[in-house]
């Protein structure tokens, strides 16, 4: 798929690596919707990358009705509807039994509803619209990139829900692809390693620079640019389906 024939719904639209996706597909000539539930960040981004590339529409990734809505509103929007990029997340971090006593049940919960449960809500409703394109090139119908971490492979002390609901996100890439291929569409998902993203901006200097050591090569964290970079190779190649892509400069977690 060309970038300029891109018609992207993106969760996270308007921060970090979602942003840094809108704003690579708009360079190119796509067009974007935004779906995030930050209405000051929203109109920030489509005033960036312009009215007539690029809208905003404040979504629940977890309100199936209210995920399903805004597809219709956003295809509208773009003409149509042939990728999806979910990069909505919330960290969720917390011990199983912390020092205030045992994690709340809901905070479990929470992070598999956004994380997990919130990819599978709009990867179902972008595929629904996806299926009555016509077919491209090997008879291609649209694409949908989903967003795990590395934390669902190496997850630390700490992470036991947002690493189940990370392991999640890659245990239904390969069905998910498996059961959409005989209508053209392709389900990819990408685990990023540690990443410059609002997560880790409003952390100490000295934390992110023991971060940064962390990483074998290049030790330094990640940036949008090249977390869009490889949603774009992801585009283009339709070899590639029913994989999760690590990057992540070589880096495995340490336990804590």
């Amino acid at each position: 798929m060309q970038l300029e024939h891109v018609k992207a719904i993106i969760t996270g639209g308007v921060s970090g690596l979602g942003l840094g996706v809108a704003e690579h597909f708009v360079a190119q000539g796509g067009k974007v919707a935004l779906f995030d539930v930050n209405d000051e960040k929203g109109a920030e981004a489509v005033r960036r990358l312009g009215v007539d590339k690029a809208c905003f529409l404040r979504t629940d990734v977890t309100d199936e009705d209210g995920v399903r809505a805004n597809v219709a509103s956003a295809s509208e929007f773009l003409g149509g509807l042939n990728v999806a990029v979910n990069c909505a997340g919330i960290l969720g971090a917390g011990r199983m039994l912390g020092r205030e006593g045992a994690m709340p049940l809901k905070t479990f919960a929470g992070t598999i509803m956004v994380n997990l449960v919130g990819s599978f809500n709009v990867a179902k409703a972008a595929a629904e619209r996806m299926q009555n394109n016509a077919p491209g090139a090997d008879g291609e119908r649209g694409v949908i990139v989903n967003t795990a971490s590395v934390a669902a492979f190496d997850g630390q002390i700490g992470q036991a829900a947002y690493s189940a609901s990370k392991g999640g996100v890659v245990g239904m890439t390969l069905p998910m692809a498996r059961e959409l291929a005989r209508f053209g569409i392709r389900v990819m998902t990408i685990a990023p390693g540690i990443f410059w993203t609002p997560m880790v901006d409003g952390m100490p200097a000295a934390i992110q620079e023991s971060l940064s050591a962390s990483i074998p090569f290049p030790s330094r964290l990640g940036t949008s640019p090249e977390f869009a970079a490889l949603v774009a190779h992801i585009l283009g190649n339709r070899y590639l389906n029913g994989e999760t892509i690590r990057l992540d400069g070589a880096v495995r977690l340490a336990p804590k």
